[in-house]
């Protein structure tokens, strides 16, 4: 054979071997899911699997568990009636869409718009009035085989995260129960009985009192499953009831559970609005559910193009104890409880994804506590998974609880709305020896996320140690952004606005009742356009909140008191821009007086020193001022540092008050605004602060690093 002739095949066949073990590792570390395919399938390009749960298993099998797999999801709606689940055995494994196709994962189940009747062609209509009997439309569910429709229950300030009641998606956009008034809410009348005060012990569960001041109410025909929602007592704490008795004649309402705080009038936020009425389906998106006979009645939109009715209670995805599980390109939504869900997880990812039209939260990290049955300020609960539940309350009596949240997981470019009680929840770290979890939130767009659940439903909640939230923008909430427990968490370049539109006494960021939660850096965050009349703050650092750096943050126009001090200290104001507002900071001495009991012994705050045992390594070594807290007098704040701050049209302080923090000459007070900045008055518009007359060692703000960054990685 002629050598040359010879060295040619020689290549040709070693390039032929090279494409055959290549297809073979790529068949094999690449899976696809496909509606049109088959779990028999070999789980190929072009003959894939029906099921994730199928890849998944075919992954475990596949030839090396070390290099990733990924499994290719084609495009469509895939219904989960129940959890898609990863646990310890699986890792290194990548779920994202095929080629940009659309993928969707949904707990609820599409309607055929043709199955809706017109309200005035059925034999109900005449339970409506004459004037909206056109314009509402029937399901009935019954014959579409759906039963479960779930239970009405309260909602509110110490009550438990749960999964939502059935809802109704009309045009992909969430519908909510009928209610009145519409967009706005009424004032309390007197209260004729409070009702038991869970707050102060009292666990009789006796339903409160109270009048109402207008006509509407005697219209209502069917009052069986009324629920009233309101600031039923103190500004902070939003409560739903149900109506256990209406009475026209003497105008009052009668609750069947009692407020925690105890019902109370006259002040500016006792309002109340009543829901699921079936009279008041009067406006696009509202919708009343007969229980008895599985009847859905909802207004008819001009044009019906896509109906969705939300099913699953447990979470879509749930990642235990995985490694390297990364989901990519997709869409959760329509579900009754969490999107994902992940516990004890290293190294898991959540990109590129939208989290919309959810009962609960998008993303919870870290186990919850099964729902107290009774309301409780705080308590001690069981640990469980893939819920939150009474977590907030267990926290509350138990501020070491180690979640078990993982670490190094990620939640990157993600969009969540139209969830029913907050964004995300996250955690991880321990408490007790400060180890970070390195957990993380980032260039992630977070709002409208109370639709259902507004108390301390925050868009994000963050807990544990060494946790960060990075480049993300959240607005368009009653309450606040962010709630923070734990340790050494970073908050950097958010951009935050449009919250705390409904409440009293609270903050866009918030925290305290804690001081040895310290170490937290807050750096270059945008806090700006909101608030309302009542008191608001951009940073709470409420009752003995300690030990926290703030440092090149905007406030503009945030609240009527941008920052709040509570009795705290540790804390160091340097190099912020504040702009716009009545106040620019308050401090108080609160546990000299109206909240010395917090200081007594064996007290709240006692008994959290005493659970991180911090006049003992490691709190004693990484908080030195935190040994001496009970030797230096706690209920006088100390070592509260405002230096290199400017302040433009903002009252700095009260008369007074500056005999509690340190104030440096260093800080700098203006009453004009600089040239141009009236553009400020944009929601989106980020100043810089080239036009200020700055002072000495002034850092420029980065203000093109916050928000949202397109190309975040």
């Amino acid at each position: 054979m002629n050598s040359s002739i010879g060295k040619l095949l020689n290549k040709l066949f070693a390039l032929t071997l090279f494409l055959i073990m290549s297809s073979a590792c790529w068949a094999a570390d690449t899976f696809f899911v496909s509606l049109n395919g088959n779990d028999a399938n070999a789980g190929t390009k072009e003959n894939p699997f029906a099921t994730i749960d199928r890849a998944k298993a075919a992954a475990g099998n596949s030839r090396s568990k070390i290099e990733p797999v990924t499994i290719f999801v084609r495009g469509g709606t895939y219904i989960f009636q129940k959890t898609l689940q990863f646990n310890e055995s699986d890792r290194n494994i990548l779920i994202k869409p095929w080629a940009g196709e659309s993928v969707i994962f949904t707990g609820g189940v599409s309607i055929n718009p043709t199955k809706v009747r017109r309200l005035s062609l059925t034999e109900y209509k005449n339970e409506f009035p004459e004037f909206v009997q056109d314009k509402i439309g029937v399901l009935d569910l019954r014959e579409l085989g759906i039963s479960d429709y779930g239970q009405l229950r309260s909602v509110g300030f110490a009550r438990p995260y749960a999964p939502s009641w059935l809802e109704l998606f009309i045009n992909e956009n969430p519908g909510h129960l009928a209610r009145w008034p519409n967009d706005s809410t009424m004032a309390m009348g007197r209260v004729i009985d409070k009702g038991s005060v869970v707050r102060d012990g009292d666990q009789t569960n006796r339903g409160g009192k109270f009048a109402y001041e207008t006509n509407r109410p005697s219209s209502w025909k069917k009052t069986k499953d009324i629920w009233l929602s309101g600031y039923f007592n103190v500004g902070y704490a939003e409560d739903a009831v149900k109506l256990a008795s209406l009475d026209t004649l003497a105008k009052t309402f009668t609750t069947a559970q009692p407020h925690i705080y105890g019902f109370l009038s006259g002040k500016a936020w006792n309002r109340w609005y009543a829901y699921n009425i079936p009279e008041e389906i009067d406006q696009n998106g509202e919708y009343y559910l007969d229980r008895e006979r599985g009847l859905l009645f909802f207004f008819l939109p001009t044009l019906i193009s896509k109906l969705d009715i939300s099913m699953l209670q447990t979470p879509l995805v749930s990642i235990e104890g995985s490694k390297n599980i990364t989901f990519q390109g997709i869409s959760f939504e329509v579900s009754r409880g969490i999107g994902v869900y992940l516990e004890r997880s290293e190294s898991c990812v959540i990109t590129d994804c939208v989290f919309r039209n959810l009962g609960s939260v998008a993303v919870s990290i870290g186990k919850g506590i099964a729902p107290f049955e009774d309301q409780k300020h705080e308590g001690s609960g069981k640990a469980a998974s893939q819920l939150i539940g009474s977590v907030d309350q267990h926290l509350y009596e138990n501020p070491t609880f180690e979640r078990e949240g993982g670490r190094n997981n990620r939640i990157v470019n993600c969009h969540i709305y139209h969830t029913g009680a907050g964004g995300i929840r996250l955690s991880g770290g321990d408490r007790i020896s400060l180890t970070p979890a390195g957990n993380s939130i980032e260039n992630c767009r977070i709002h409208d996320f109370n639709r259902i659940e507004k108390s301390y439903r925050p868009g994000i909640g963050i807990d544990g140690v060494g946790n960060s939230i990075l480049n993300c923008e959240i607005y368009n909430a009653p309450s606040m952004a962010i709630l923070l427990h734990g340790n050494d968490h970073v908050l950097e370049y958010n951009n935050i606005y449009d919250v705390c539109r409904e409440i009293d006494d609270q903050g866009a960021f918030y925290y305290g009742r804690d001081p040895s939660e310290r170490g937290h850096k807050l750096r270059f965050n945008y806090f700006h356009h909101f608030g309302n009349n009542h008191r608001t703050s951009a940073i709470y650092h409420d009752d003995g909140a300690s030990g926290m750096e703030v440092f090149g943050n905007i406030f503009y126009k945030a609240g009527t008191i941008p920052v709040l001090i509570g009795g705290g200290q540790d804390i160091s104001y340097k190099n912020n821009l504040f702009i716009d507002s009545p106040l620019g900071i308050h401090v108080d001495n609160r546990f000299q007086n109206w909240s010395k009991a917090t200081l007594a012994k064996d007290g709240v705050i006692d008994k959290r020193l005493k659970a991180v045992k911090f006049d003992q390594p490691p709190y004693a070594v990484k908080y030195p001022e935190l040994v001496n807290y009970w030797k230096q007098d706690p209920s006088v704040p100390k070592r509260l540092i405002f230096d290199n701050n400017i302040f433009v049209k903002v009252a700095t302080t009260r008369k007074g008050e500056d005999l509690w923090f340190n104030w440096s000459e260093n800080n700098r007070v203006m009453d004009t605004y600089p040239y141009n900045w009236k553009m400020m008055d944009s929601r989106h518009f980020i100043p810089d602060d080239s036009q200020l007359i700055t002072p000495s060692g002034w850092q420029t703000l980065p203000v093109e690093k916050i928000g949202i960054l397109k190309n975040y990685k």
